[in-house]
């Protein structure tokens, strides 16, 4: 999708990188969004004190509600993978958000934002699998009795395989299709009223993906640490 104006593409241009931005505008948008977030954090918790500002209220409100409910999918025993869980959710939730700004790419509407992300909670996941099993952990891809081997792993494995394609395409296809729309109704029916509503509900479809990307992931989490029956 060719988008008229993004601010940080003509800025690129301007420096004689115009080239390197219009190939690769979600990377361009990722580093805006980390950089955001980065600084938002680093205003918000330069101060912290017993009496919180409004910046610092904020980000505990945020952290605290998503702890507390990824300790419930979890048990304690996941409450050590909230900076990755947490990281996740704010990142692609701000990502979603930033191409509801005008001149603004949302990175999440680029497949490789997506698979970058599938593939970060995919690995991770096996990670935590030899972390808490170590060689025992072939055992979740094995099955119940060692006669079903030859049926079972290539099941499993494409059931792993197939998880980075569930997280990368589902939230790449809902990101670009609300692109589209957009972009759509902006060529149609001009750049004021009648994209609101799309927007209005761009909001809500924004939180809803960046929550589904951090409740699989999550629950993916939870069946590593699980011992395999």
């Amino acid at each position: 999708m060719e988008h008229p104006y993004l601010f940080f593409v003509k800025l690129f241009e301007l420096i004689g990188l115009g080239h390197f931005a219009h190939a690769y505008p979600h990377v361009i948008y990722s580093w805006v969004v980390m950089t955001f977030l980065i600084v938002a954090a680093t205003l918000a918790t330069r101060t912290i004190s017993m009496v919180p500002s409004k910046g610092q209220n904020f980000f505990e409100l945020v952290i605290s509600g998503i702890e507390e409910f990824m300790v419930d999918v979890t048990g304690e025993e996941g409450r050590w993978l909230l900076p990755l869980a947490a990281t996740i959710f704010i990142y692609i939730f701000v990502c979603n958000l930033m191409g509801l700004l005008p001149g603004f790419f949302p990175p999440t509407a680029s497949l490789n934002t997506t698979l970058s992300c599938a593939l970060t909670v995919v690995v991770f996941t096996h990670i935590i699998g030899i972390k808490y099993h170590g060689v025992k952990y072939i055992k979740h891809f094995c099955g119940p009795v060692w006669w079903m081997i030859p049926i079972i792993m290539p099941i499993e494995m494409i059931g792993h395989l197939a998880r980075i394609l569930s997280l990368s395409f589902r939230l790449f296809g809902n990101m670009m299709g609300h692109e589209l729309v957009l972009g759509i109704l902006f060529f149609l029916a001009g750049a004021f009223f009648a994209p609101l509503p799309i927007m209005a509900l761009g909001i809500f479809v924004s939180l809803v993906q960046a929550f589904v990307f951090f409740l699989l992931s999550i629950m993916y989490f939870t069946g590593a640490m699980e011992h395999a029956h």
